[in-house]
């Protein structure tokens, strides 16, 4: 009798056990260059984890001590001369660590890894950067590698690496693009490209990024929208643009970020690169499916 006891509590761990994993979200990796990037993902990453139940980790290539072109009333919140480069690299990167830390925790993610690569300047050539003059490029590959190996990611969120992207968006789309594919585990994850659309617009036309074939988005595959704008409850006076922007209200440090087209994004649209096997997509159209679905659904 005490044995046939044992068994049934061993079976009924197992099986809660077993629908406790089954139950799970998407496990995702946010891979971006400079805190604040993420805000063009901030309501596919809410939903994820806050409706879906998913986890969500980012990886952040730059410590963002460069981000001072548009910080006039970011110096007058923080008390710092933050327009001065010199002052603005001493202290931007611990100002930009915790408002970052403060934005994942508004959109519910587990963890970020700073690669702590240096935020120099701007320009829109990743060459500098990629090629491992002005970044630890073997470091980086390295926590990639260790970061891939080790969580065991469902999908990989990138920006869109167009030709007027900053160097620094670029190369971390690159970063993130390379890490896939050298990964060699079971599973390997699938990556896609999101950029901030509003509704009277056309998405950006875009092939692959000159000079580099793994930025390649597969022909003939689907895009795939989260649509922020749509207005739900009493009076349509909601609409998830709200997460958006309690998101990019924590970044005191970069004024810009509030005025220009984040803030007036209403779709957030993800492609689907070619480095990815074509089965992949069933999977992508699902995990939006299911974001359409999820929380408060959209019409």
């Amino acid at each position: 009798m005490k044995n046939q006891l044992i068994k049934a509590f061993i079976y009924s761990f197992l099986c809660i056990a077993f629908f406790q994993v089954s139950a799970q979200g998407p496990k995702v990796l946010v891979v971006t260059a400079h805190p604040d990037d993420e805000t063009g993902f901030s309501v596919t990453v809410f939903k994820i984890t806050h409706e879906l139940k998913g986890t969500v980790d980012m990886a952040v290539m730059t410590d963002g001590g460069g981000g001072f072109a548009d910080s006039q009333l970011g110096a007058m919140y923080y008390g710092l001369n933050l327009t001065d480069s010199v002052t603005a690299r001493n202290h931007l990167p611990l100002i930009r660590k915790q408002e970052i830390l403060d934005a994942a925790k508004i959109m519910g993610m587990r963890n970020i890894y700073f690669m702590e690569q240096p935020d120099d300047w701007y320009t829109t050539d990743p060459t500098p950067y990629i090629s491992g003059k002005n970044w630890n490029i073997p470091h980086v590959e390295s926590r990639m590698d260790n970061l891939l190996k080790d969580q065991n990611y469902d999908f990989v969120i990138t920006m869109l690496p167009h030709a007027g992207q900053h160097g620094h968006h670029k190369t971390a789309v690159l970063m993130g693009l390379r890490a896939v594919q050298r990964f060699k585990g079971a599973k390997k994850p699938i990556i896609i490209a999101g950029s901030p659309l509003s509704l009277n617009s056309k998405p950006l036309d875009f092939t692959e990024l000159a000079g580099f074939p793994e930025t390649k988005i597969k022909p003939g595959a689907p895009s795939f929208t989260l649509n922020r704008a749509f207005r739900f409850k009493e009076n349509d006076k909601l609409s998830y643009k709200i997460v958006a922007d309690w998101v990019i209200s924590v970044y005191k440090s970069q004024g810009a970020i509030q005025e220009n087209a984040i803030h007036k994004t209403d779709l957030e649209h993800y492609r689907y690169f070619d480095i990815n096997d074509a089965s992949g997509v069933n999977k992508v159209e699902k995990l939006f499916k299911d974001l359409a679905k999820s929380g408060f659904p959209a019409p």
